[in-house]
């Protein structure tokens, strides 16, 4: 016989009955980040929403240096952009100017020598003139080259190399900035899913380190009943398959599950199964997932678990969104 949501039992289908308890689960929530604590949104027994904003750390650290980041990033971005522009025009029109003054200086310096070395042919100079003229000629020469390889590099424009080397930096910056917002980001704690706050640990000015939980989270939707399945019982449940879940303490109310988890090894049944035959035999843990939006299986509630025998084991619903309650 299995009782039918309708109250009138059902004397076609076989079925299981098992004991157990309401559990759920709970995640201790911190900081990634050291710093004191602003400000706590939350009081213990708060009923939460996913990505509901609980606390915040001081912030006046951290954005500073997102703004530093974000100058440095902004600095690099124009060095880039001024090397892959290339040469002005007004820096190609004045080493074009300087290597043509350059060339007139050198052909100067040139003519100079030559006509101090018709004059100490004819024995109107000193050696010693034409040395000194044979040295501004040399030496305006290669100011006339320098010139020279300075336009061709003015042309040219600025090397691949120091290209690549400008925009390597650029993202080295920009990753800088990702992890300073990054850092800023997480200096706000927020819900990972719907829950009811259960713990208080830290409260504002306390220094909240990443080994320091601020918050428990109790996650009460779904809930899962630990049960223990005997072994003679194994062949017949599979993960899957739907349950009824009822609680002593709303006595009409029949709350539907299924079976999530089945124990692969066996175990002797604890001291806290409540049905006395079972104590001497080996059972598996049995786990009964429910959806409980209105909050009413609560942790270590006393239930029963009931399964009607012979139905498909069709697949638990998502793992990641069982209840839709995102």
């Amino acid at each position: 016989m299995i009782p039918s949501q309708s109250g009138r039992a059902d004397f076609s289908i076989p079925w299981i009955t098992l004991y157990g308890n309401v559990e759920v689960r709970e995640v201790q929530l911190a900081f990634t980040e050291s710093e004191h604590i602003e400000a706590i949104l939350v009081q213990e027994g708060d009923k939460v929403g996913r990505d509901q904003v609980l606390a915040r750390l001081h912030q006046p650290r951290l954005k500073a240096a997102v703004n530093e980041a974000q100058a440095m990033a902004e600095a690099q971005a124009q060095a880039l952009a001024r090397l892959e522009a290339g040469s002005r025009p007004e820096e190609i029109a004045k080493a074009r100017a300087d290597f043509a003054a350059a060339t007139a200086q050198a052909q100067t310096a040139r003519d100079t020598h030559a006509r101090q070395q018709s004059l100490l042919a004819k024995k109107l100079t000193s050696p010693e003139t034409v040395d000194v003229a044979r040295g501004a000629a040399d030496s305006a020469a290669a100011q006339a080259k320098a010139a020279e390889a300075t336009l061709d590099l003015v042309l040219a424009g600025p090397r691949r190399e120091d290209i690549a080397q400008a925009r390597a930096e650029l993202e080295a910056r920009r990753a800088a900035l990702a992890l300073a917002e990054e850092r800023l980001a997480d200096t706000v704690l927020s819900a990972p899913a719907e829950g009811i706050v259960r713990d208080r640990l830290l409260e504002p000015g306390d220094l909240a380190t990443p080994q320091s939980p601020v918050l428990t989270l109790a996650m009460i939707d779904p809930v899962w009943v630990r049960a223990w399945l005997p072994e003679p019982d194994l062949g017949k449940i599979a993960p899957g398959m739907k349950a009824e879940i009822r609680s002593d303490s709303y006595p009409e109310k029949v709350y539907s599950g299924w079976v999530g988890y089945l124990s692969p090894t066996a175990e002797f049944t604890p001291k806290n199964v409540e049905s006395p035959e079972l104590r001497t035999r080996l059972v598996y843990q049995l786990r009964v997932f429910s959806c409980n939006p209105a909050a009413e299986l609560r942790l270590g509630m006393p239930v029963t678990v009931t399964i009607a025998l012979g139905q498909p084991a069709a697949g638990a619903p998502p793992n990641d969104n069982p209840c839709g309650n995102r």
